[in-house]
């Protein structure tokens, strides 16, 4: 009577696990490195934002609605 672990041996070989296992690490390496690319275009593209006045002048368009009247305020 085969075993569960001696009828999945046939199945796939060590090898072929082994090839399986490498092909999907690289795929994730793969993505990892597009996430990484990303956040650092992010980044410099925050700081270009920062640097210039757009930023500071959406700051100061900005209301104030805290004298309304669920702050009692009335």
């Amino acid at each position: 009577m085969p075993t569960f672990l001696s009828t999945l041996s046939l199945l796939v070989s060590t090898q072929e696990l082994t090839i399986i296992l490498i092909a999907v690490s690289c795929i994730f390496v793969v993505f990892i490195a597009i996430a990484i690319l990303k956040m650092y275009k992010l980044r410099s593209e925050e700081k270009k934002l920062m640097e210039t006045n757009a930023f500071k002048e959406a700051e100061e368009e900005t209301k104030d609605y805290s004298g309304g009247h669920l702050y009692g305020d009335n």
